[in-house]
């Protein structure tokens, strides 16, 4: 497959969960918060997300989270700090496409039955840590 065919089947592969995210796109957007287009990845932050990412997991504060294509950011400062961490799950998700949320959640299932935490222990989350610390 060539190199625009390919980026074409990955951004299809990824839409059902890019396409999911518009809406909290459009909610940034009307309320005061910023998107943009940066290397292909539909990037948005401030407004309520600030308030609804920030709130979303009791005591679990959500700074930034990827949805294919999409990534929403409470702050612009913290889209700018956790940008090179969620092109990671971007990647993932060109990957494992709408597969991802599950694969996602269970491995967050398996490492809590194995007494680890949620989110540090989970397959996706490491691989994003790893890829992210050995590129600064």
């Amino acid at each position: 497959m060539t190199g625009p065919m390919k980026r074409l089947a990955v951004y299809l592969w990824a839409a059902p969960v890019s396409v999911a995210a518009l809406p909290l796109v459009a909610l940034a957007l009307v309320t005061r918060g910023r998107a943009r287009c940066r290397a292909g990845i539909l990037e948005a932050s401030g407004g309520a997300l600030r308030g609804l990412l920030t709130r979303a997991v009791p005591g679990f504060p959500i700074s930034a989270i990827t949805l294919g294509h999409v990534v929403l950011a409470a702050t612009e400062s913290a889209l700018v700090d956790t940008r090179a961490h969620e092109r990671v799950h971007v990647h993932q998700y060109e990957v494992w496409g709408p597969l991802f949320p599950p694969l996602y959640l269970a491995s967050s299932v398996v490492a809590l039955a194995r007494g680890r935490g949620v989110y540090s222990d989970n397959a996706f989350e490491i691989q994003a840590a790893r890829s992210t610390s050995s590129s600064a």
